[in-house]
């Protein structure tokens, strides 16, 4: 397989992750989650041994949420916050993994 196609999978695995973890948290807390997109990408490199690796994984979460509860920034932050430490793909990998919440104006 080539290297290009197993950065995108290990990068949709680890979204893929945040994303159930984050509607698991926000359906417990009744909020409706309407759209969730995430253009997340990797970042690739050596590591000390200079073995190519990916180095690191940004996750730009987009959510718009539907109904009247529409949640304040600071709560789906706090839901991004959690969903990333529950994430148990992220707390197994040697890449850095940081979750960057786009907000819609």
């Amino acid at each position: 397989m080539p290297a290009r196609s197993i950065q995108e999978l290990f990068v949709a695995a680890l979204a893929s992750c945040h994303m159930l973890w984050f509607l698991g948290i926000a359906a417990k807390r009744r909020l409706c989650v309407d759209r969730y997109f995430d253009p997340a990408y990797g970042v690739m490199g050596k590591d000390e041994a200079g073995r190519e690796m990916i180095r690191e994984v940004v996750l730009r979460p987009e959510v718009i949420f539907a109904g009247d509860k529409q949640p304040e920034r600071a709560l789906i932050e706090r839901i991004h916050h959690q969903a990333h430490q529950a994430c148990f793909i992220a707390n197994s990998v040697r890449s850095e993994v940081r979750c960057e919440p786009c907000f819609i104006v």
